[in-house]
């Protein structure tokens, strides 16, 4: 199962791989890390989305983008389609935003830099900024686009309204933002159909609830009753469902172990049936976040 991404052609396996967890505080030893990534690849997914913050704090800025820089020299991998993000800033290792075109555009010449590219296929701004004007700051990617530094854009983080507003600058391809099966945000909003309705890719983060959020999961009755059915994991039903609601729709599932990106591509070949997907829509909205 494959989807391309908004309109710029580039095709790509239905589950990518969301590989932020193996930098950040309390990451993997770096072996591990590089068997994530070749599980990965291994398992078909080419995909892979980073970003210059995932790291511990603004002295370890782009490990991530190294980390998988390295791992796909090691392995001569053709046809991978690596995403970064600008915009976020670890002072300390806290998160911080920082949109200024000036900031954005020395980030993205970095992260050329750590995944060794001449052009990154899709650079998003990671967030909004409140302190710089939205405008601004997309601004910034549209001429990273021009000077051929970026091939595509995507917007990290949005709302409709913000998406409307650079859409008016500068094409964009994708949108990534946290959704799963009890974060329903941009599916009760309109912001996934939106996306749908002008070719854009709806990149969908944390999609088995991120952090601890996804030790929620197997707690909830109708997933593990499905999961039960399908012999499958609660967590491979969740993706399953999130595919379900859209082609344009590209989970990508954090992994910081290789069985957890296995049991994530399986998703991609689960079959849930109307009834499944019914049980889901319908899970008590007292879950929800």
């Amino acid at each position: 199962m494959y989807r391309t991404i908004g309109n710029t052609g580039i095709r790509v396996f239905a589950i990518g791989l969301g590989a932020m967890p193996l930098s950040l505080a309390g990451r993997p030893p770096r072996e591990r890390a590089e068997a994530v990534i070749d599980a990965a690849l291994d398992a078909g997914l080419t995909f892979i989305d980073t970003a210059n913050c995932y790291c511990v704090d603004d002295h370890d800025i782009g490990h991530n983008e190294r980390l998988i820089r390295d791992a796909l020299r090691c392995r001569h991998a053709a046809g991978v389609t690596v995403a970064t993000k600008g915009g976020l800033t670890r002072p300390d290792g806290r998160w911080e935003r920082d949109g200024r075109p000036s900031s954005l555009q020395a980030a993205c010449e970095q992260s050329l830099q750590d995944l060794g590219l001449e052009t990154i296929p899709l650079y998003q701004l990671h967030a909004p900024d409140p302190a710089v004007p939205f405008t601004d700051s997309v601004g910034a990617l549209a001429r990273l686009r021009d000077a051929g530094k970026i091939a595509h854009v995507g917007l990290s983080n949005v709302d409709i309204p913000q998406l409307e507003a650079a859409r008016a600058i500068v094409p964009v391809a994708s949108v990534q933002n946290r959704c799963h099966v009890l974060c329903r945000r941009d599916l009760d909003n309109g912001l996934v159909d939106y996306c749908r309705q002008h070719g854009i890719t709806y990149i969908a983060y944390s999609p088995v609830g991120g952090g601890n959020g996804h030790k929620r999961l197997p707690g909830v009755a109708a997933l593990t009753e499905i999961a039960r059915a399908h012999a499958a994991s609660v967590y491979c039903v969740a993706l399953a469902w999130l595919l379900h609601k859209g082609e344009h729709i590209l989970p990508i599932p954090g992994a910081s172990r290789t069985t957890s990106i296995l049991d994530s591509v399986k998703a991609a070949s689960l079959k849930l049936t109307g009834a499944d997907v019914t049980s889901i829509d319908k899970i008590d909205a007292g879950l929800r976040q």
